[in-house]
C-alpha cells in the first residue's frame, strides 16, 4: 500500500484576505464616524459666532502688516506665528462671515480624525475594537470648544494634529529604527510649535510613550532602556524644545498671575481631573455653566460625576487584570495629565480667572487624543510585530465579541450605551448654551442702524459693552477696533459738536458725558470767563486720575477762535465758533482742574459746563 501523500500546507493568503476585508469594513465605518462627527460639529459651530478673543485678534490682524514683528508677537502669552498668519489671511478674506471659519474648523477636525484613526491602526491590534477609542476622540465633549470657536481651533487643532502625527512617527521609529521617522517626529513637533507653546508637551509625551509602551521590565529598567536605545531621539527633541523655549522667553509677554494660597492648587486639580477630564471622557459633563459669549464651563451633576469615577476605576481594574500591560497605558495617561496640570498650575492660576481654570475644557483638549491611545491600548493591546500573530486564524483580536456570553460583556455594552447617550446630551446642551451670542446681536443691530443713519453721522470712540469684549482687552475693546472687520463702519472723529454713540443693544443714541464737572464760576451771567492772551484755571469738583477721558465743553463765544484745553500734562487744541455751542473731544490726562487758553486775539468765552468723564448714550 502506497504511503499517503502529505497534506498540502494551508496558505496564509486566504487568512490575510479575510483580515484585509474585515479591516476595510472597519475603515469604512471609521470614515463614516469621522464624517458624522465633522458634520455634526460644523452645524454646532454655525449656531455660535465670534467670541471676545476673536474680535480682538481680528482687529489686530487688520491693523497690522504681515511682517516678522506681527507673526512673532505673543497674544495672551501664546507665541503662534502659524495662527497669526492664518488669522491675518482669514480676517481679510472672510471678516465676520461665518462659513469660511466653520469650513476651516471642519477641515482641521477631519484631518485630525483621519490622523487618529491611522495612528490607532498602526498602534493597536486590528479589528472592530479600533472604533472604540476613535469614537471616544471624535465625539468627546471636551473638544467641543475646539470645533466651535475659531481662535481655539486655530491654536489647538494644529497641536492635536502635530501630537498625533508625532506619536505615529515615534511608534514607527521605535519599531524600525529608521531615521526618516525620527525626522518626521522633529517636523511635527516644529509644526505644533508654530501654533502654540503647549506643543512643547509633545516631547515628554513621546518619551513617556516609549518608556511605558515599548520597553519591558521594572520602571527603572524601562527608563534606562529607553534612554540608551533611543538617545538620538531624546537629544534631538531636547535641542528643539530648548531652542524654542529660549526664544519664547525673549518675547514680550504678560506677567504670570501669582498664586495666593496653596488651596488654589488643590481646587484646580479637583476641578481639572474630577469635574472635567474624568466625566468628559465618559460622556460628561452633562451640564454647562453659561460664560457670556465665550464657551461654557463644565458643571457636572455630583452624582453623575462620582459615577463616572466609579466607572473609570472599574475599567482600570478590569483591564489591568485582563491584560497586565494595560497598567502601563493608564500610567501613561496619568503622567501626561500630570504634565498638563503642572503647566497650567504654573501659568494660569492666580488672578481673576484662576478659580475657573480647571473647568475650562479647552485646556485639556490635547489630553483627549492621548486618552484615546491609552484606552485603546488598555482594552485591545498593542499590535504584534510578527506576521504570524497578525494573521492568526479565528476571531480578530480586540473585537467586540471578546466579551460575548458574559455578564461583563452585558455590563460593557450598557456602559457604552450610557456613555453614548451622555455624549449626545452633553453636546446638545453645549449647543443650546453656545447659540446665545450677544456680540452677534450687537453687531447686527449696529449694522442696521448704520445703514439707516444720515451720511453726516459721526461717532466718538468709546468701548463696546463688556459682554461683547471685556474691559481687560483695552484698547481692543474700543469701538474703533471692534468695527474694523465689519461691512459698515462708523465714522469716528476726534472733535464733534453733535456726536452719537451706540447703546448696549447697538442702537444709535446722542452722546452724554458721565463724570466730574467743574465748580460753579463766579462771573455773573458767565460762570468762568476766558479771555484772549491769558490762561484761565477752572477747578474740578474732585480730582481725576490719569485716564483716557472725553470732555464735554459747553461755551458762549464772542467769535470764532482757537483754544487749547489742558488737563494735567495733556493738551488738545479745539476750534470754537461764535455763539452758544458745545464740543466733545477725548483727552488723556489727570488733575484737579482744567486750563483753557484762547490764542485768537480779542475773543471772550463764557462757560458753565465742562464735564470730564466717559461717553454714555443719552436716554
Amino acid at each position: 500500500m502506497a504511503p499517503a501523500e502529505p497534506a498540502a500546507p494551508v496558505s496564509d493568503e486566504p487568512r490575510a484576505f479575510v483580515l484585509q476585508f474585515r479591516l476595510d469594513r472597519v475603515t469604512a465605518v471609521a470614515v463614516a464616524l469621522i464624517v458624522v462627527s465633522v458634520a455634526w460639529r460644523a452645524g454646532l459651530a454655525t449656531r455660535g459666532w465670534f467670541s471676545q478673543d476673536e474680535f480682538v485678534i481680528a482687529a489686530q490682524a487688520l491693523d497690522a502688516r504681515l511682517d516678522v514683528d506681527f507673526l512673532l508677537r505673543t497674544f495672551n502669552n501664546h507665541l503662534m506665528p502659524g495662527g497669526l498668519l492664518t488669522a491675518w489671511l482669514m480676517v481679510r478674506l472672510a471678516g465676520f462671515a461665518t462659513w469660511p471659519w466653520v469650513l476651516m474648523l471642519a477641515v482641521g477636525q477631519a484631518a485630525v480624525g483621519v490622523a487618529v484613526y491611522r495612528l490607532l491602526r498602526d498602534l493597536l491590534r486590528p479589528g472592530w475594537g479600533l472604533l472604540v477609542p476613535l469614537a471616544l476622540f471624535l465625539f468627546s465633549p471636551l473638544t467641543l470648544e475646539v470645533s466651535s470657536l475659531w481662535l481655539v481651533g486655530l491654536l489647538l487643532l494644529p497641536v492635536q494634529l502635530a501630537l498625533v502625527l508625532a506619536v505615529r512617527a515615534q511608534v514607527r521609529y521605535v519599531r524600525s529604527g529608521r531615521r526618516r521617522h525620527l525626522a518626521m517626529v522633529a517636523l511635527w513637533l516644529l509644526f505644533g510649535l508654530l501654533f502654540d507653546p503647549k506643543a512643547l508637551l509633545i516631547a515628554p509625551l513621546l518619551f513617556l510613550l516609549t518608556v511605558f509602551l515599548f520597553t519591558d521590565g521594572s520602571p527603572w529598567r524601562s527608563l534606562v532602556t529607553a534612554l540608551r536605545r533611543h538617545w538620538q531621539a531624546w537629544l534631538l527633541l531636547t535641542v528643539l524644545s530648548g531652542a524654542y523655549l529660549a526664544f519664547y522667553l525673549t518675547r514680550p509677554a504678560r506677567a504670570l498671575d501669582q498664586l495666593t494660597s496653596p488651596g488654589q492648587v488643590f481646587t484646580f486639580l479637583g476641578d481639572l481631573v474630577g469635574a472635567t477630564v474624568v466625566p468628559g471622557l465618559l460622556g460628561g459633563p452633562w451640564r454647562w455653566v453659561y460664560a457670556g459669549d465665550g464657551p461654557p464651563l463644565v458643571d457636572p451633576y455630583p452624582v453623575a460625576m462620582w459615577l463616572s469615577w466609579l466607572v473609570l476605576a472599574t475599567l482600570v481594574v478590569v483591564t489591568v487584570r485582563r491584560r497586565p500591560s494595560a497598567a502601563r497605558a493608564w500610567l501613561l495617561l496619568a503622567c501626561y495629565l500630570g504634565l498638563v496640570a503642572a503647566l497650567f498650575a504654573v501659568t494660569r492660576l492666580g488672578g481673576a480667572l484662576g478659580p475657573i481654570v480647571g473647568t475650562v475644557p479647552r485646556f485639556v483638549a490635547d489630553v483627549v487624543p492621548v486618552a484615546a491611545i491609552c484606552i485603546g491600548v488598555a482594552l485591545f493591546g498593542l499590535r504584534e510585530d510578527s506576521e504570524e500573530t497578525r494573521y492568526a486564524p479565528g476571531p480578530l483580536p480586540g473585537g467586540p465579541w471578546a466579551f460575548d456570553s458574559s455578564a461583563l460583556g452585558r455590563v460593557a455594552i450598557a456602559a457604552l450605551v450610557a456613555v453614548g447617550l451622555g455624549t449626545v446630551w452633553s453636546t446638545v446642551q453645549f449647543g443650546e448654551n453656545w447659540s446665545t451670542k450677544h456680540g452677534r446681536e450687537y453687531l447686527a443691530t449696529t449694522q442696521a442702524e448704520l445703514a439707516a443713519a444720515p451720511a453726516d453721522t459721526v461717532f466718538l470712540d468709546t468701548i463696546v459693552p463688556d459682554r461683547v469684549v471685556a474691559g481687560y482687552f483695552w484698547p481692543d475693546n474700543l469701538q474703533s477696533h471692534f468695527f474694523r472687520p465689519a461691512e459698515r463702519r462708523p465714522e469716528f472723529v476726534e472733535v464733534a459738536e453733535l456726536p452719537v454713540t451706540f447703546d448696549a443693544e447697538g442702537r444709535i443714541r446722542p452722546v452724554r458725558i458721565e463724570g466730574v464737572k467743574v465748580l460753579p464760576g463766579t462771573v455773573p451771567d458767565c460762570g468762568h470767563l476766558v479771555e484772549s492772551g491769558r490762561t484761565t484755571r477752572i477747578p474740578l469738583e474732585v480730582p481725576v486720575e490719569e485716564w483716557p477721558y472725553v470732555v464735554e465743553f459747553g461755551y458762549l463765544s464772542s467769535g470764532d477762535a482757537t483754544a487749547t484745553m489742558r488737563l494735567g500734562e495733556a493738551t488738545r487744541e479745539i476750534p470754537l465758533r461764535g455763539g452758544l455751542n458745545q464740543l466733545y473731544f477725548p483727552l488723556l490726562g489727570a488733575g484737579d482742574a482744567v486750563e483753557v487758553t484762547i490764542s485768537t486775539p480779542d475773543i471772550a468765552v463764557c462757560t458753565r459746563l465742562i464735564t470730564v468723564g466717559r461717553v454714555v448714550p443719552a436716554s
